[in-house]
């Protein structure tokens, strides 16, 4: 079996788009949770490569609530970051982290 390259797809999008969220840790208004939820929703249900889905969710947040927003998309990984008051969110869609954050 050849090993997975960074562009080949991770998910089944649709699965992972209808799939309920489980937050784990927010520090964010209950209207922009929905939106963050929302938002990777769609993004995972249209890019299966993890690192698309990512950029889609931090532009569209940068756009919404303007800049700096970050974002990291996966299913194996370890964070520690600082983040503004009220700008922080940690969930699962089925088996894919997202961790969306944003700095001044």
């Amino acid at each position: 079996m050849a090993d997975r390259t960074p562009e080949s797809p991770t998910h089944n999008g649709n699965e992972v788009a209808e799939a309920p969220a489980v937050i784990k840790s927010v520090d964010m208004s209950e209207d922009m949770q929905k939106v963050a939820v929302k938002v990777a929703a769609e993004a995972l249900a249209k890019y299966t490569v993890e690192k698309d889905a990512a950029m889609i969710i931090k532009k569209e947040f940068d756009r919404l609530y303007s800049t700096t927003w970050h974002c990291v998309v996966g299913k194996h990984f370890g964070s520690f970051v600082t983040h503004e008051t009220k700008n922080f969110i940690y969930f699962y869609l089925g088996p894919i982290a997202i961790l969306l954050w944003k700095t001044s």
